[in-house]
Parts: C-alpha cells; structure tokens; sequence
C-alpha cells in the first residue's frame, strides 16, 4: 500500500469488524459499532493529522496561569458522504475540542458502470463573498469499495479549494484504496479500519460489510 495509507492494527478495531461483519447483527448494534470503530480510527488519523497551537493564557480554578492550545489547521469541516457517512460524525465531532461545519455529499453508484452520480452537494463555494474553503476536510464513509466514490468526493473537494483531506473509513478494499491514495498523491490520507481483498461483480467488497447504508437505516430489500 502506498505511505498515505493507515490500516488500524488494533486488536479491538479488528474484534469489532468480525462482529460488524455479521448478517445477525442488527441496526442498532450496527451503528454502535460503526461509532466505535470511527472513534479509534478517527483518534489516530487525527493525532497525525492535525498539529498543536497556543492561543494564549487563562487560569485554573486555583487561580493558576496556564497557556491555552488549540489544534491546527483553524478551518476545518467534515464531510460526510451520504447515507452512510452520516453515522460516523457523531465520534469524530467528539474527538474534535470544537465544532466544525459539517458539508454533505450526497453519491451514488449507478448500477450498471459502477460510477458515482452526485446528486447533493452543500459545499459553500456557490457565492464569491462566502469565507474561504477549509484548509483540511475530513471525509467520512465507511466503506471503501470501487473508490470512485471516494475519489469523486476528493475531486470535489479538490476543486472546492481544500488544501488537504483525510479520509476515515471502517473498510476498504485493497484496489478502491490504492485508487483512493493515488487521487492526489501528497495531498490525502486515508485510515481505514481493514481491509479485504476484492469487490465482486456488484462492486461490494468480499466478504465485507454489505451495504452500510441499508443496514444502519433498515432499508434491506428496497
């Protein structure tokens, strides 16, 4: 794999994918373990990610001066890719020492080529006196299969004007990775919780996790 990819080697990550691979698993159980696998993932692309600034000084309840930190970069959004995306936002706004916007993307696959179809985007790059784009976002979608949908959400960002990107995820296939890493090469990191070898003719990741999004909202069978 290329050197902009994390592949978590943590014990419990990889505990919690074998029960979140499971077809008894259900949505409830589904989503608890999608928000704890993003919460450990999450911990780590952020302790690499982000950097440390002191902003000034205040005082403990003692009446001791401290020096105040907060992390760097100062713009930062998430981005989640809709539907499934939407469940790992609640670990990373808590890993998070403040809030930060939040951008939807709404993609999907067509079925018959497999590409991405954006049909939402509430990226603020619509008007020439909006603030300036965040200088890193973070992708969230927790699968990885093809990549083009990752590598379409890069693309927007890229455009958009985002100065850096990192990608958390809870599974990946090996191709949709490495395609997802050489998008832009310097530029984006991606940390997954594993990864499986291969997609079958459906583009789903084998053996994998299903389809996220129908599990976690109850829609298997649409």
């Amino acid at each position: 794999m290329a050197s902009n990819v994390h592949i978590s080697k943590h014990p419990c990550v990889r505990a919690k994918l074998s029960q979140l691979r499971s077809r008894s698993t259900n949505a409830r159980e589904t989503n608890a373990l999608v928000h704890e696998i993003a919460t450990m993932v999450g911990s780590d692309a952020l302790a690499h990610g982000l950097d440390i600034v002191e902003t000034g000084t205040d005082y403990s309840p003692l009446g001791y001066e401290y020096h105040t930190e907060h992390v760097s970069p100062e713009r930062i959004c998430l981005v989640p890719i809709l539907r499934s995306g939407l469940s790992m936002i609640p670990a990373v706004q808590a890993l998070l020492p403040s809030p930060v916007p939040v951008n939807h993307l709404g993609m999907y696959r067509e079925k018959s080529t497999l590409q991405p179809v954006e049909y939402y985007n509430n990226l603020p790059y619509h008007k020439t006196d909006d603030p300036p784009a965040a200088e890193l976002a973070i992708v969230v979608d927790p699968i990885i299969a093809t990549g083009s949908t990752i590598c379409a959400a890069i693309d927007t960002l890229r455009d958009w004007g985002v100065q850096r990107i990192i990608v958390i995820s809870v599974l990946a296939s090996e191709d949709g990775l490495q395609r997802a890493a050489d998008s832009w090469p310097g530029a984006v990191e991606l940390w997954v919780g594993g990864v499986d070898a291969e997609t079958d003719d459906r583009g789903m990741i084998k053996p994998g996790l299903g389809d996220m999004g129908d599990r976690l909202f109850l829609t298997v069978g649409k």
